[in-house]
């Protein structure tokens, strides 16, 4: 039998190509839509929504519905699938989306030496390893770690696939930022645990606040912000767009974002947009950065995608295709676990997977 194994994560990190079983790419549960679990699940189910068919359910009887706070998917006494309402249109998805309570659950990307990351972001950077989980018949193994618990705060999810050292983190990833109380003190802890510094404490350009970068083990940059206490230390991930506007537009109706603002640096040829769902100083942001002229980037294969909370992973899927954005996953439960999420693209092609607000609680129980 072939095992599909994609290479982009998801909240278990997903793929966007496939390679037979013996591949070096895994995918854990949340992006697999495929593997052997699956094919027996959609005997039954035919994947709860992925492409189903009222024939393949002719014969098909539930006498049980399936329902809970929070979620509209019902499981009629003919095998039916169906919402118990719908949002079908512009203006009905756009007063949905911000009325859900959404937030931003975790990143998830791939490092060539799990130990040696998390050793780095315990003792360089301050978090907390939260959990750790190895798969190996799928061969990969998960790492958490933050600043608080996952049902709380934005958190970082790594995978290390078996047997694959290095990755192409691209040009259009950016980098992901941490509020510190100190950078200065930081950099220091850093420089003396053999981290590497590219860009030395002090006033960002055109501004007050003190910052720094610096590379992890694998190469991804991180920007330290000097700021005060705050709930969200892991507080940015920044990405690069080709429409500044059009990003905006499709992270404000599609996602339920607020533009919390926007500067210009002709200077040095750049726009930036702080998008999110709560203050700077206060919740984690995503960072789009439009470079003027530029309008496609590799991404390569080693950051993965953000996953977000959601109370209704179909509505959320409406709304997404209403304005603009790709669905790669169809709204439905996971087989074998029934965590219910989708998984979209934006229009630059960065993947994001919604996730049940209800199920994902249950997860970490």
């Amino acid at each position: 039998m072939v095992r599909i194994i994609p290479m982009a994560s998801s909240i278990r990190p997903s793929l966007s190509t496939f390679r037979l079983c013996n591949g070096s790419f895994t995918t854990p549960r949340y992006a697999t839509a495929a593997c052997s679990s699956l094919f027996s699940f959609r005997t039954r189910f035919d994947c709860l929504g992925i492409g189903v068919t009222q024939s393949k359910f002719d014969n098909f009887k539930v006498s049980k519905i399936l329902r809970k706070e929070g979620n509209r998917l019902k499981v009629a006494a003919k095998g039916n699938i169906a919402q118990s309402s719908t949002t079908t249109t512009p203006e009905n998805a756009l007063e949905w989306v911000k009325k859900d309570n959404r937030r931003m659950l975790h990143v998830v990307y791939r490092v060539g030496d799990l130990d040696r990351t998390i050793k780095f972001y315990t003792e360089c950077l301050g978090m907390k390893l939260l959990r750790k989980r190895d798969i190996p018949e799928e061969r990969y193994t998960n790492a958490f770690l933050g600043y608080g618990p996952e049902d709380s705060h934005f958190v970082i999810e790594l995978t290390y696939n078996y047997g694959v050292d290095k990755y192409d983190i691209g040009s259009g990833f950016g980098h992901f930022g941490i509020a510190v109380d100190d950078v200065t003190k930081t950099v220091e802890l850093i420089k003396a645990k053999g981290g590497k510094v590219t860009r030395e404490p002090g006033p960002v350009k055109g501004g007050k606040t003190v910052i720094a970068f610096i590379e992890d083990p694998d190469g991804y940059k991180f920007e330290l912000l000097e700021r005060g206490p705050t709930p969200e230390p892991l507080c940015q991930v920044m990405l690069r767009v080709g429409d500044l506007d059009r990003s905006i537009n499709f992270y404000e109706k599609a996602f339920g974002m607020e533009l919390l603002r926007k500067r210009d640096n002709p200077e040095y040829k750049y726009t930036i947009a702080m998008m999110g769902y709560g203050p700077e100083d206060k919740s984690a942001v995503l960072e789009l950065t439009y470079n003027y002229g530029v309008s496609e980037y590799e991404k390569g294969n080693a950051y993965a995608q953000i996953a977000i909370g959601t109370d209704d992973v179909y509505k959320t899927a409406e709304a997404i295709k209403l304005f603009g954005g790709k669905i790669t996953r169809e709204p439905g439960p996971l087989p074998g676990i029934n965590t219910k999420i989708t998984a979209c693209l934006d229009p630059d092609g960065w993947k994001t997977v919604f996730v049940d607000n209800i199920d994902f609680l249950k997860e970490l129980e």
